[in-house]
């Protein structure tokens, strides 16, 4: 019995040795055609490493590259994400969230880019070009919401200013409003006016026929 287990034992590190050896392959070409800019065949090799070993960090780092390089940003940080959890050496751990952050910054999301950056460092300190990213990266979140609240105070100074011309326009229509029935009314004035003085001569001259017949 114990011979048997030592016989499977033998048989499944030799297959499991096919498979690395195969893996390494599909990565060395995925490397080679990442190399030539053919960004295209080096996703597809890759993700024939990853699909026979789908917890080796080098590949689905890779993976992660060949997407960015093909502007897949959002799957670039999957397969970025998902190398910095299985990686067990902190500098390639450190180059997959300073990946997350360029991207991240080049989408102006700069607080989430400098939490990368940050985890970067904290995987390797030395590196300067991580930490010129996020002291550049501060600079720019200061300088986004500096912009937002300028603009942001600039639509409430153009909502007060759209209410006082709207209270004005509605002043105005009122005014218009009041001169126009002032104007109905003069007329109507006026011709009273007119009424009262040939109501007044018919009067007169009616007096004056009575005393005419009268004399």
């Amino acid at each position: 019995m114990r011979y048997r287990i030592i016989i499977t034992f033998l048989v499944l590190l030799f297959a499991s040795t096919i498979q690395a050896q195969n893996e390494r392959k599909d990565i060395r070409k995925g490397n080679k055609a990442f190399r030539q800019q053919n960004y295209v065949q080096a996703e597809v090799d890759y993700r024939k490493a990853t699909a026979k070993n789908g917890r080796n960090p080098q590949a689905i780092y890779n993976l992660g590259c060949a997407f960015m390089a093909q502007q897949k940003d959002s799957s670039a940080v999957v397969q970025f994400e998902n190398a910095s959890k299985i990686e067990t050496n902190p500098k390639r751990k450190a180059m997959a969230f300073h990946n997350i952050g360029v991207i991240c910054q080049k989408k102006q999301l700069f607080s989430e880019a400098i939490e990368a950056y940050k985890e970067s460092l904290r995987n390797n300190p030395s590196d300067n070009e991580t930490r010129y990213n996020l002291e550049l990266c501060k600079r720019q979140l200061k300088n986004q919401k500096n912009n937002n609240n300028d603009k942001n105070q600039q639509n409430k100074n153009d909502k007060n200013k759209d209410n006082k011309n709207k209270e004005q326009q509605k002043k105005d229509q009122k005014d218009n409003k009041d001169k126009q029935q002032n104007n109905q009314q003069q007329p109507k004035e006026q011709m009273s006016k007119d009424n009262a003085e040939q109501l007044l001569n018919a009067a007169m001259q009616k007096e004056k026929e009575t005393q005419d017949r009268l004399k």
